[in-house]
């Protein structure tokens, strides 16, 4: 009776464990790969519960999905010998099972596949262009190149990869260092010679203002003497007109003002009595 009990346990033990080695479920996401001692058998892409051979079939899974092959920051000589960092990412997918399980087997020697050939590709592009263009306007075009030429030989790997992008380019920091240090010189020498043109353009313009002052005081100083002259003019005129209509009142005004100029309050004067000064003055009394 015990013998039996112990053949049941047995046989129960046997059937789970050969029921544990021949079913496995396949999720929505996942690929998965049937070899028999190590040969590949058959690729199951539906999901499910499915069956292989227990003991004798080994199972492997692989995502479905589009992955992303997101390598370190490389660094790369452009044409013109500048070094720069290129960060990139790369997106793929299985497609051909047999072929990713012959000759990469796993994700993980397949991203490290990738990350070999997209670099590989970047260097010769970076090389074939100076940084100036890399970073303006060369970028789109290296991205579509690289990624043209990485499917031709993704495909040989059983990959179908969708995009590679350059998601940043940088400069080593040691060069970063140098450069601002470059651009910070280069900035002072243009303030410097702005600074330079812009006295000198001062002194110009000062030198003009200082110029056009001059000639505005000399064209002024030569009209206010020839109305100065012309002023004299007409008053000579004027006295000239007003002596030829009576001669007597006008050497009477003139010795008026003689008085007037040298005779103020207190002045003694000693003058002979006949004096041409004292004509007018002949008869008239003078305190």
């Amino acid at each position: 009776m015990k013998g039996r009990e112990t053949l049941l346990v047995v046989l129960v033990v046997a059937l789970v464990l050969t029921g544990s080695q021949a079913l496995y479920t396949l999720d929505e996401t996942e690929i998965a790969i049937i070899t028999q001692f190590g040969q590949f058998v058959d690729a199951i892409h539906d999901p499910g519960l499915h069956i292989k051979l227990p003991w004798i079939q080994a199972l492997y899974k692989m995502d479905s999905r589009v992955l992303s092959a997101d390598g370190a920051p490389a660094e790369f000589l452009t044409r013109d010998r500048k070094r720069v960092l290129v960060d990139y990412v790369t997106r793929w997918r299985i497609v051909d099972p047999h072929e990713f399980y012959r000759r990469v087997r796993t994700e993980a020697v397949a991203q490290a596949r990738l990350d070999e050939i997209v670099g590989a590709r970047l260097r010769q592009e970076v090389a074939r262009r100076d940084f100036i263009d890399l970073i303006r306007e060369d970028r789109e075009e290296v991205m579509d190149t690289v990624a043209e030429e990485v499917q031709v030989l993704a495909a040989q790997l059983g990959i179908e990869v969708y995009d590679t992008r350059i998601k940043r380019t940088d400069l080593p920091e040691e060069v970063q260092d140098s450069i601002f240090a470059r651009m910070q010189a280069e900035r002072h020498r243009i303030a410097m010679r702005y600074r330079a043109e812009g006295e000198e353009r001062g002194n110009e313009i000062r030198a003009d203002a200082e110029r056009q002052a001059t000639i505005i005081l000399a064209e002024a100083y030569e009209r206010s003497e020839r109305l100065r002259g012309e002023g004299d003019a007409r008053a000579a005129e004027t006295y000239a007109q007003a002596f030829g209509q009576d001669e007597e009142f006008f050497q009477f005004t003139r010795r008026l003002e003689a008085y007037s100029r040298f005779i103020g309050d207190g002045t003694m004067l000693v003058i002979r009595s006949d004096s041409d000064l004292l004509r007018f003055l002949e008869g008239a009394a003078i305190p």
